[in-house]
């Protein structure tokens, strides 16, 4: 069912939960932080369409849902719209992580979790689907041709690889670290990638 809108520029989300009482406890935590829940549902194959009614900036999917799992809802929800997952998973086995990845799932949580764990886990997936959105939209930018899909995963790799650099020797944060690759990339009119690649290499720093 449908949420009324609340304040203009609230992050929007669609929860798929077929526990009632984790979906309403979800709800609260959201709405109570400033997020706009937009649907709700128990249901797999119902989360795919409310995102198709309501194009949220993310949606929360359990595991284990009637119509459709979370894994095969975020595969058809992130084949036709561009929006962060989170999953939420009583499991954490390796071929299952790999699984929702390759799903389109940007981040998962273990349940049970607690509430203090929900705002973070959300923060980090809206930060990766960001800056996923931003190497999409520099490879857009490119000559047709230039970069295809093996080349946008490479440089979410590289661009990964150098964050951690950043974080590890310049004490910055996740954010902080993507911030500094996709602004000197801008400044310098250079591919986030090239930036990236120097950054690993030691020789460009903050």
């Amino acid at each position: 069912m449908s949420a009324p809108a609340q304040s203009a520029g609230a992050t929007r989300v669609v929860i798929a939960e077929d526990e009632a009482i984790i979906r309403l406890d979800l709800r609260e935590i959201l709405e109570s932080a400033g997020f706009e829940v937009v649907g709700e549902t128990a249901r797999g194959d119902e989360a795919v369409s409310l995102v198709a009614e309501h194009r949220p900036d993310l949606v929360i999917l359990d595991i284990k849902m009637p119509g459709l799992d979370g894994i095969e809802a975020a595969r058809a929800i992130t084949s036709q719209y561009p929006v962060a997952v989170l999953l939420l998973t009583a499991f954490s086995q390796r071929d299952l992580i790999e699984e929702a990845r390759d799903a389109g799932v940007h981040a998962y949580l273990v349940k049970p979790f607690r509430r203090e764990q929900i705002l973070p886990a959300i923060d980090r997936v809206l930060a990766t689907w960001r800056q996923e959105q931003a190497i999409d939209a520099e490879a857009a930018g490119l000559e047709p041709g230039a970069e295809g899909a093996d080349d946008k995963i490479e440089t979410r790799r590289v661009v990964e690889d150098a964050k951690v650099v950043l974080m590890d020797r310049h004490e910055m944060s996740e954010s902080e670290a993507f911030s500094f690759i996709q602004q000197t990339a801008m400044r310098t009119r250079t591919r986030m990638r090239d930036i990236a690649q120097r950054v690993i290499e030691g020789t460009l720093g903050p």
